[in-house]
């Protein structure tokens, strides 16, 4: 769907932001919570140091609350619009999506910040 070398590959995949390479999270599975945000440290394929900072993903939670938004306003156009729900089955729809979303809109969030700081490299890719 998004071909590699771009912003929108490495977000939703996952991948590193340098090299499109490697997953930066070691269990793909957003839903095993206990390894929800457990990272590499390093890109085994060109050896971009993921967490350039100490507390560098803090700035994630600023762009999660975005994402957040985006999927309570999915759920509300869904349940509102489409299925003509109730004002209390909307609000709901928008606490349950948020809740079985959080994993996925953690993951991304720290997908995009990342993203923002860090460029492809087409010649750090593998042939």
């Amino acid at each position: 769907m998004f071909k590699k070398g771009t912003k929108l590959y490495s977000i939703f995949t996952g991948s590193c932001p340098k090299c499109h390479e490697e997953s930066m999270f070691k269990n793909k599975n957003p839903y095993i919570l206990t390894e929800a945000l457990s990272m590499h440290e390093n890109c085994s394929n060109c050896g971009t140091k993921y967490k350039m900072e100490p507390s560098f993903f803090y700035g994630s939670m600023y762009v999660s609350y975005a994402v957040g938004i985006a999927f309570a306003t999915a759920a509300f156009v869904i349940s509102f619009f489409v299925f003509n729900a109730s004002i209390h089955t909307v609000f709901i729809s928008i606490i349950a999506t948020l809740i079985v979303f959080m994993p996925v809109i953690l993951r991304v969030s720290r997908n995009i910040w990342i993203n923002l700081f860090i460029h492809y490299d087409k010649n750090l890719a593998k042939k």
